[in-house]
């Protein structure tokens, strides 16, 4: 048996995913017997390709292999075309007609999208399964075949099961062994792997230079979740090879010929258009990181003066910080009662008994009149203008690297394109 590298090369498969090498495995394992497959995965994954491996490595090989894709038969002909008919079935029936479990009798038949089969065709691939019998349509004679099914399907058979449009019975006889093959987003790091793969292949066959992608156009791709899997990210790499004349792409450039790559499935409600620059985005979700930060370290720092200064906290405080802070005026030295990457507290148990007197007016430092100190406060309205932080950001990252452009907007996750625009409209 050949080992996966081997089989990858030859079948042209790419990627060091371990979702992908576990399937492959399985399926270099079953191939050596005639168990039933049911390869499960999302359009566009390789599902065929996984088919033929299984074939060309039993000891079928050497005999016939058809792929089926059931949902493309109609149903009124897909009985006829897998088990034949008998001059004058149907209308049309001007002749008998093998089918294809007759026609590859002992070789292996890769049955594509199984969920779109018909009940009744179903029925009666279950009886070809259980006891290799068939009856050709318009006839009444049994016939025997020994063919080998692999079965493949995009979608949730089980939920089909529980809508009566696929028989239970069936499900169980396909999936003797199960592969299950991951979408190209579960693959993040196949993805450029691939690309490169499709884009030397196209400048082969054309005889032009294949075209590369920096680090921004990778990080674009990566972010994509690819709805088409691998059949998608094809298509990509070839209208980038026809549409761009510089052969290094980046990440705006890609943008430009193929606008739905800068869709992110991320946690903001948009417009639907997108009209937002990738990187701009990526600023302002390091910033929102970075205020995150900012808020938990204030936190730490209110809890650590309130003990350290035998402080009590105000009768309408949340629930949550009474709890804390009476345990921390009880006097508990445990230093866990707070965990800012939390953001909770543990049960008051685990810090002592709490005080039972909780009308306490809270104790201010230096043990000045509550009044006055509150009258000598004065409250600021907090800066909220994105262009401003955003400013600032940029402003520190060129200070960090001492005015080197490069270094700031790697450190920033935008490119140098981004960055010199951004320095010259904030003019700094």
């Amino acid at each position: 048996m050949e080992n996966l590298q081997t089989i990858k090369q030859r079948y042209g498969i790419i990627g060091r995913s371990e979702a992908l090498d576990r399937a492959l495995g399985t399926a270099v394992r079953v191939a050596n017997t005639d168990l039933s497959v049911l390869i499960q995965g999302e359009s566009g994954v390789g599902k065929e390709i996984f088919s033929r491996i299984i074939h060309d490595n039993s000891a079928r090989k050497h005999n016939k292999f058809i792929a089926i894709n059931c949902g493309a038969i109609p149903e009124g002909t897909i009985n006829s075309e897998l088990f034949g008919h008998e001059k004058g079935a149907f209308t049309g029936a001007t002749g008998e007609r093998k089918g294809y479990f007759e026609s590859y009798d002992g070789g292996t038949i890769f049955l594509d999208e199984i969920g779109e089969m018909p009940l009744d065709t179903q029925a009666f691939l279950l009886r070809v399964l259980e006891s290799g019998e068939f009856i050709r349509v318009g006839s009444n004679k049994v016939q025997k075949t020994d063919v080998r099914i692999i079965a493949a399907t995009n979608v949730d058979l089980q939920d089909r099961i529980k809508k009566n449009k696929f028989r239970e019975d069936l499900y169980f006889r396909l999936n003797t062994v199960p592969i299950f093959l991951p979408a190209l987003r579960d693959r993040p790091g196949d993805i450029y792997l691939l690309f490169r793969k499709f884009a030397v292949d196209f400048a082969e066959k054309y005889r032009t230079e294949p075209i590369q992608l920096d680090e921004s156009a990778q990080i674009v791709l990566r972010n994509y979740r690819w709805p088409g899997n691998i059949r998608e990210l094809k298509n990509v790499a070839e209208q980038l090879s026809v549409l761009v004349e510089e052969r290094l792409i980046t990440g705006e450039d890609l943008i430009h010929y193929i606008p739905n790559l800068s869709s992110r499935h991320l946690p903001a409600l948009t417009d639907g258009g997108n009209k937002a620059d990738l990187q701009e985005r990526e600023i302002l979700y390091k910033l929102l990181f970075d205020m995150k930060g900012d808020l938990n370290d204030l936190k730490t720092l209110v809890y650590g003066l309130i003990q350290n200064n035998d402080l009590e906290v105000p009768a309408n405080a949340s629930s949550g910080t009474i709890r804390g802070l009476r345990a921390l005026h009880a006097g508990s030295t445990d230093t866990d009662i707070y965990t800012p990457e939390l953001d909770s507290y543990p049960p008051s148990s685990s810090v002592g008994e709490l005080k039972e007197d909780i009308n306490h007016q809270p104790i201010i430092l230096g043990h000045q009149p509550t009044k006055s100190v509150f009258d000598q406060m004065e409250e600021v309205e907090e800066n909220l203008s994105l262009e401003d932080h955003e400013k600032d950001l940029i402003q520190k990252a060129l200070k960090k690297h001492n005015g080197r452009r490069k270094e700031a907007a790697k450190d920033l996750g935008i490119s140098e394109r981004t960055l010199y625009r951004k320095i010259k409209q904030y003019e700094l």
